[in-house]
């Protein structure tokens, strides 16, 4: 390459870089300008002023904040809440169980008003350990037939095989957890 070239093409390219320079400047010192002008009560109009509100509201309404944990009991068990939205885990604290005390916790999802389907079990067994915590978050899964919320939703029960402690009971809503939607697409 000759050498006038050569200068011709960092002259070039020393140009692009100082007109990209002055441009950022001019586009971040008009965007400084407006967030001034927003700030200022003074100058907002009463349809930007409507439009804040609206949006204000929107995220108010769209706020999320779990429900307080209620522990319902059954024997050693216990699951943190009696109502969730999809996408919370729920968690099993067990403790306290017998040395004999052996089976397992079943998840039971709804298929309809009077039937039920194992989601998932836990084996536990009192004589290898007596304390421990659990946690399920009920998933969509084309393998498992869970296909749509419609399949997560309604009135779940937890079971103590090979015990005699009573089931305990709770409900998944049809509302989803904030910032979770794209995992509960349909998948199949």
């Amino acid at each position: 390459m000759k050498k006038g070239t050569m200068i011709g093409i960092a002259v070039g390219i020393a140009f692009v870089v100082v007109l990209g320079a002055v441009l950022a400047f001019h586009e971040e010192s008009e965007t400084e300008d407006m967030a001034d002008k927003i700030s200022s009560d003074e100058e907002i109009s009463p349809e930007v002023q409507q439009k804040l509100d609206e949006i204000e509201k929107i995220n108010l309404e769209n706020e999320y904040s779990p429900k307080p944990r209620e522990w319902i009991t059954s024997g050693p068990f216990q699951i943190d809440r009696s109502e969730y939205v999809i996408g919370e885990k729920i968690f099993l604290v067990i403790g306290g169980l017998q040395h004999n005390e052996k089976g397992q916790v079943a998840f039971l999802r709804p298929l309809n008003e009077t039937h039920y389907d194992v989601y998932q079990t836990v084996p536990f067994d009192g004589a290898k350990k007596n304390i421990f915590n659990y946690y399920i978050q009920p998933q969509l899964s084309k393998n498992r037939g869970l296909c749509s919320v419609d399949d997560i939703v309604g009135d779940w029960a937890v079971v103590f095989r090979g015990t005699d402690y009573p089931n305990l009971k709770f409900r998944i809503t049809d509302e989803i957890l904030p910032g979770d939607e794209a995992s509960y697409e349909p998948v199949c």
